[in-house]
């Protein structure tokens, strides 16, 4: 039974891996969380990403390509409502105030649990997830995927998501890396909210 799996886990997890690793509003917020804050926060983060991922997966072995398809103002509600957060995470990045030194209080001013919430809605607000795995689901998996089948698929997705997610957090966080961003903090920080403003702007836009 397991053998017959095979082939379909493996081309779910390389259409995955490629979709994972196309930069997107997850490795915008996940990168600047790491450097910014914390190695932590950023890991956390990748850890919020991955359970999402779980949901996603989930219904797409549901069949959310086919309830987007039966409810198109369904998935247009959803769209602006997820570009419509990218857009605030946005405006928060022109907003932030520089910490009044190293270590003190305003540098920690996001949570552990802040930092999850983060990643997690991050994730799940992203119509491009929904149907990237849509998508796969329907190249990669059967018409109708038994549970193992599903729960295997989803592990999949959730481990290849969390490692991505990861090394991007621990390269972000690295001394050299924080060292830069510390010296264009401004800059770097306007980057990461412009790059918000026009994922956001695109979603809302493109209906």
């Amino acid at each position: 039974m397991f053998s017959s799996y095979l082939a379909p886990l493996l081309s779910l997890a390389l259409l995955w891996t490629v979709a994972v690793v196309t930069p997107g509003p997850n490795f915008f917020n996940i990168a600047q969380l790491a450097v910014s804050r914390s190695r932590r926060h950023g890991v956390v983060a990748a850890l919020g990403v991955a359970s999402g991922t779980v949901l996603w997966g989930l219904a797409g072995g549901l069949g959310i390509q086919s309830l987007f398809s039966a409810a198109p103002t369904l998935y247009l509600s959803f769209k602006i409502a997820g570009g419509c957060y990218l857009i605030y995470l946005g405006l928060k990045q022109f907003k932030r105030k520089a910490p009044v030194a190293q270590g003190a209080p305003g540098t920690t001013e996001q949570t552990l649990l802040g930092a999850y919430g983060r990643g997690f809605l991050g994730n799940m607000t992203n119509p491009k997830s929904a149907l990237f795995v849509a998508t796969i689901f329907a190249t990669a998996m059967p018409a109708h995927v038994p549970p193992m089948l599903l729960a295997l698929a989803v592990l999949t997705m959730a481990t290849l998501s969390f490692s991505w997610y990861c090394s991007v957090a621990l390269f972000f966080a690295s001394r050299r890396i924080a060292g830069i961003y510390e010296r264009s903090r401004k800059w770097l920080d306007r980057l990461a909210g412009g790059c918000y403003l026009l994922f956001g702007a695109h979603l809302v836009a493109n209906r």
